[in-house]
């Protein structure tokens, strides 16, 4: 089944789509059966976080469409802005 931002958007409020983001970071680290990916985005100083149950290449330096919704995060006490990607896909 093919989600396609539109049909997200119209669905779900909170959510918010951007196309051609620059990734100047991505990091990749197991949890348990989960790959946790983190990017940092060209203009945004607030990491994109995303799950896979496998590893994914590398998209630092690579334009991207995001759908994403805004949360945070505790680490170690102290709270952190992040953004939860929905929807990943190269440009």
């Amino acid at each position: 089944m093919v989600t396609t931002p539109e049909k997200l958007l119209k669905k779900h409020q909170e959510l918010t789509h951007s196309d051609t983001m620059k990734v100047l970071s991505h990091m990749q680290r197991t949890d348990g059966d989960w790959i946790m990916n983190t990017l940092m985005i060209d203009g945004c100083n607030v990491p994109f976080k995303y799950k896979r149950t496998k590893r994914y290449k590398n998209l630092k330096g690579q334009r991207i469409n995001l759908t994403y919704y805004p949360s945070s995060d505790v680490v170690a006490g102290i709270e952190f802005d992040i953004m939860n990607v929905v929807r990943i896909k190269i440009s």
